[in-house]
C-alpha cells in the first residue's frame, strides 16, 4: 500500500492519481487526520506539497522520524523539504518565488536512480528552498537547478528516502512519470 499524507496541497489528488498508474492500493489522508492502522500496513509513504514550511507540521515530521529506515518515504515539494528540515537541514525562503515556472534541471551525481548529467524540465511550485551546505548520513543531493544551482532532489538509496523539491506530477514536468516509476521499483 501507498499512504500518502495529504498536506493541503491543491495537487494533493494529482499525486495520488500518477501513483495509482503503478500500484492498485493508495490511501491518501489529511495530515491531521492520520489513520495510523493503515500507515503502519503501509510500504510506501509519501509526503505531500503543501503551503507553509516543514515546522508548520509537527505530525508529518514525527511520522518520518518513525518510519525513516523502516519504510520507503517519498517527499514532494514541502514533502522533500521535510525530510530535509527533519535530517537538520535548514530550509530558507528564496529571493525569486517560483510558482507555476518551469526550470532546467541537471542529475549532478553518479550515485543516482538517474543518469548522471541527464537535464530535463520540471514544474516547480515554490518559495523556500535548503540552505547549504547541507550534510547527512546516507543522502545526496541528485539533481540541481541548471541555472541557480538550488538542490531539485535527494535520495537516500540505503533508506530507502527520496524527495524532489519540484512536482513530478505537474503537466510541466516532462518525465515525471518516469521518475516515480523509477522510485516505486528502486
Amino acid at each position: 500500500m501507498i499512504y500518502i499524507i495529504d498536506h493541503k496541497d491543491s495537487f494533493t489528488h494529482n499525486i495520488v492519481h500518477q501513483f495509482s498508474k503503478y500500484h492498485s492500493n493508495i490511501e491518501c489522508e489529511n495530515y491531521n487526520k492520520i489513520d495510523y492502522k493503515k500507515l503502519n500496513k503501509a510500504d510506501v509513504i509519501v509526503l505531500s506539497a503543501g503551503p507553509g514550511s516543514p515546522k508548520d507540521y509537527p505530525i508529518s515530521s514525527k511520522i518520518y522520524n518513525k518510519f525513516k529506515r523502516k519504510k520507503k518515504i517519498i517527499g514532494i515539494c514541502l514533502g522533500f523539504q521535510q525530510i530535509l528540515f527533519n535530517e537538520n537541514g535548514t530550509i530558507i525562503k528564496q529571493n525569486k518565488i517560483y510558482h507555476g515556472f518551469q526550470s532546467a534541471i541537471k542529475v549532478t551525481s553518479k550515485k543516482s536512480l538517474f543518469k548522471k548529467n541527464k537535464i530535463f524540465k520540471v514544474g516547480r511550485y515554490h518559495s523556500l528552498k535548503l540552505q547549504e551546505p547541507f550534510v547527512a548520513k546516507n543522502f545526496e543531493i541528485t539533481m540541481r537547478c541548471k541555472i541557480s544551482n538550488v538542490a531539485m532532489a535527494i535520495e537516500n538509496q540505503i533508506d530507502k528516502i527520496y524527495g524532489f523539491q519540484f512536482h513530478p506530477e505537474s503537466f510541466l514536468t516532462e518525465n515525471g512519470n518516469a521518475l516515480i516509476k523509477k522510485i516505486l521499483s528502486a
